[in-house]
């Protein structure tokens, strides 16, 4: 019997855990458990600085259910980390003392730049190197992070920008108007821009993968996924067409009506066009016509790092 380590990301949108168990084999580690809640630990963080008293409840209630998971499990180390929405959150050490009582970790503030260097780990542990450059893209709730590189990160870029950011500064109506639409994009393109300057030769990256809920989303909503199935999502391919079809059709429909989609996520359902308004601008900008979707991601990359 192997190791068994556990990774918990508290970020702005949902908390998630992965528990794994180390191999011998060159997959470094088989999974026990992944899980995924909806908390929104970052509502109006953005304009209170701080977080609600709601939103630490609705993770520490998670988390209490994530420990009981790990003591079953037999878990023996766990990294715990905080993301974009702790980066700006004034009461930060408040909710890292009650979560560390719960879970017997304390979680870590990652820098954006720590947040893309393990999305990436995770992202590239089940790619074929001769098929990179890739270009790594984990568009979170409070910020999206960039990472280029085949097998060793070549350049990276974190933004603060995510489904739950730009939903919140920039989309007051349901649906969406055009000019919020028109709004979020610009906003978009300006982050874009910084990418370009800050990682050189972004145009030799050949595949785009694309990581967490907005672009899983995406696919199920493209597959018409009435339950969740990981392994039907897992690499599948996005088309720009299919991308572009997807984001016309959620962003007119108000909530009730994208509730009405197979694959649309109740929790989801108020901050995907946001999320989607920064996978189409990506695809658009750089001129991918495909995005692979990866559901290994920071929580791969955490779990690694203990092996």
């Amino acid at each position: 019997m192997g190791e068994i380590v556990a990774a918990i990301d508290c970020g702005t949108n949902s908390t998630r855990m992965l528990i794994g168990e180390s191999t011998r084999s060159t997959e470094v580690f088989r999974t026990l458990d992944r899980r995924m809640m909806v908390t929104r630990m970052g509502e109006g963080v953005d304009s209170r600085r701080r977080f609600a008293d709601p939103a630490v409840e609705r993770v520490l209630g998670v988390l209490a259910g994530y420990r009981q998971v790990m003591e079953a499990l037999g878990v023996e180390r766990c990294r715990m980390v905080a993301t974009s929405a702790a980066r700006e959150a004034s009461n930060r050490d408040e909710f890292f003392d009650a979560a560390e009582a719960l879970v017997g970790t304390r979680p870590e503030l990652l820098s954006g730049l720590e947040e893309g260097q393990l999305s990436f780990t995770g992202a590239i542990r089940d790619l074929d190197p001769a098929d990179g450059p890739f270009l790594v893209v984990d568009i979170g709730g409070g910020s999206t992070e960039f990472v280029m590189g085949t097998t060793e990160i070549e350049g990276a870029l974190s933004c603060d920008m995510g489904c739950v950011r730009l939903s919140e500064q920039w989309i007051d109506h349901d649906p969406a108007l055009p000019e919020e639409l028109v709004a979020c994009l610009s906003v978009v393109d300006a982050h874009l821009d910084d990418v370009v300057r800050e990682i050189s030769g972004l145009s030799d990256a050949r595949v785009l993968v694309g990581l967490a809920g907005t672009v899983s989303c995406t696919a199920a909503v493209e597959i018409g996924l009435a339950d969740y199935d990981r392994d039907r999502i897992h690499h599948f391919g996005l088309t720009r067409e299919a991308v572009e079809d997807v984001f016309r059709t959620l962003a007119t429909e108000n909530r009730e009506e994208r509730l009405a989609n197979p694959g649309m996520e109740e929790e989801r359902a108020d901050v995907i066009v946001g999320g989607l308004s920064i996978l189409v601008k990506v695809m658009r900008r750089f001129g991918f016509d495909e995005c692979l979707v990866s559901e290994s991601d920071i929580l791969d990359g955490l779990v690694v790092s203990q092996l």
